[in-house]
């Protein structure tokens, strides 16, 4: 199918694609596909106001009601889920089934989301006064902004979304500039949604489309008190403390620099497939890709030597192909990053296998390269910095203090992972001394985490926490209410104020 007809199945039309000032490149072969209309900055104060009377009407809707809308999107999505998954394809460059999976995690946060249309839960607490009783409720706090990355140009936005409306918050979607077209197929399913719905108000869900100005214009407003942006570190520290300024709540999700320990009694062929999916999986460009391989020294070489054959046998090509597993780059300049990153890694003692631009068997004009292992001799100032590209950075360790050391002497604090039969290891690396991530795994790599877990990391991965789990109170407000029954009126802490 060409990019015309895919864009076509998922409802966009000519006018739509050819009526704007953003070009739109495919990865896959670099084509122009679209010029889409940008949204004015100065256009976003009516676009915010349009949010603020929709939080009006919307947080007065029971819970349970307006989970029936989450319910109704799910369902529109399965049944666009191919053509929306053709389009991830087509603007992200991902694999035919990582494009599905994509969506496939829309739907299964919306069946998630659903469910906790009926539990926004809060305690009962004792009171220390007699004839009274506490308790805390949980209320929706006002729009939500979800800037988005290219690399998952859908599933983040449905992560906050599905949890966002339950919990009776409008949203205001930024798309990157790289994958606004993904977006706009999304807002035409999530309008057929709110037409089966029936009366939810204007502007519930609105989408804005454009470069660092409109993100800004959402940033700053007082009137936007949820701001969910994924990307890198530097938009995060430029971000977090615009939101936190203003007393918003910022929900990030940034960079990852995820590392995988090898333990001596691991499954080495179940480690190698694990390893093999995580970094080289949408090309290396997401941020649970694994960037570090952690071995024991005493089977270092023997894993190493299994990963050069695995990686030599990667199919890298066009990614809308059967059995094609690596698909683009997103454009040149990751290329260069990529390359840079392999040339300073050289400098400081790294051996390299792969990392070669690939020109012959794949479409002309997309930026395709072979993976890339370098074997270090330490850790250092280049591995710790996150290159968004499929390198994948391998070092020795001899005890596991040592190796969580190494795992844990990064800025960032995503996804981490160990390989053991051991069980003391396996307990030590999820124990407080252990991983200092937001996501740590035994026996299985540290990309593709499920929606029912809070995703997200520490440090400079933001803190933020999405999708499953109690992601939901990051969408509202907690409220302690206490209630005098009796015909007295104590004090707490045995206070007394008599006149």
């Amino acid at each position: 199918m060409d990019h015309a007809t895919t864009l076509r199945a998922a409802g966009l039309s000519k006018t739509e694609l050819t009526a704007g000032t953003l070009t739109v490149h495919s990865p896959i072969d670099g084509a122009e596909v679209a010029m889409v209309g940008e949204t004015s900055p100065a256009d976003v104060a009516a676009i915010i106001a349009r949010s603020q009377a929709a939080f009006k009407a919307w947080r007065q809707v029971p819970a349970p009601r307006r989970g029936e809308l989450v319910r109704l999107l799910g369902e529109e999505l399965r049944a666009a889920k191919a053509e929306l998954g053709a389009v991830v394809t087509l603007e992200a460059g991902k694999i035919t089934s990582e494009g599905l999976g994509e969506v496939q995690e829309m739907i299964d946060i919306c069946d998630f989301a659903v469910g906790l249309s009926r539990q926004i839960y809060g305690l009962t607490i004792a009171s220390e006064r007699p004839g009274h009783r506490m308790m805390e409720s949980w209320h929706p706090m006002g729009p939500c902004a979800v800037i988005t990355a290219f690399n998952f140009p859908v599933a983040v936005w449905s992560w906050n979304t599905a949890l966002a409306l339950v919990c009776g918050d409008p949203v205001i979607w930024k798309p990157s500039e790289k994958t606004p077209l993904t977006a706009m197929a999304t807002m035409k399913i999530m309008e057929r949604a709110l037409k089966r719905f029936g009366d939810a108000p204007e502007g519930l869900v609105q989408l804005v489309i454009g470069g660092p100005a409109v993100g800004e214009a959402l940033v700053a407003s007082k009137d936007v008190p949820i701001v969910s942006a994924t990307g890198s570190t530097r938009m995060g520290s430029i971000v977090g403390p615009k939101v936190s300024g203003r007393f918003g709540r910022p929900i990030l999700e940034l960079g990852g620099n995820n590392a995988m320990i090898v333990a001596p009694s691991a499954d080495l062929d179940m480690a190698v497939r694990a390893i093999v999916f995580s970094a080289v999986g949408t090309a290396g460009q997401r941020c649970t890709s694994l960037r570090r391989l952690i071995a024991h020294r005493s089977i270092r070489a023997d894993l190493v030597a299994k990963l050069a054959k695995a990686y030599a046998s990667l199919p890298v090509g066009d990614p809308r192909k059967a059995g094609v597993l690596v698909g683009p780059l997103i454009d040149k300049g990751a290329r260069d990053r990529m390359q840079a990153a392999l040339a300073a890694a050289r400098k400081e003692g790294g051996t390299i296998h792969g990392g070669e631009t690939v020109s012959t068997g794949v479409p002309e004009g997309g930026v395709y390269v072979t993976p890339a292992i370098a074997d270090m001799p330490k850790q250092t100032d280049t591995v710790r910095t996150e290159t968004f590209a499929p390198i994948l950075y391998v070092m020795g360790y001899e005890t596991l203090e040592e190796a969580i050391a190494i795992q844990n002497d990064v800025p960032q604090g995503l996804s981490s992972c160990i390989f053991t039969l051991n069980m003391r290891e396996a307990e030590a690396f999820l124990s407080a001394a252990g991983s200092d991530c937001g996501i740590a795994n035994v026996n299985i790599g540290p990309s593709g985490a499920e929606i029912g877990g809070a995703f997200g990391g520490e440090k400079e991965t933001g803190g933020g926490r999405e999708s499953g789990s109690d992601a939901w109170k990051g969408y509202m407000r907690r409220q302690t209410n206490t209630i005098n029954y009796s015909a007295e009126l104590p004090l707490a802490q045995g206070v007394k104020f008599d006149f």
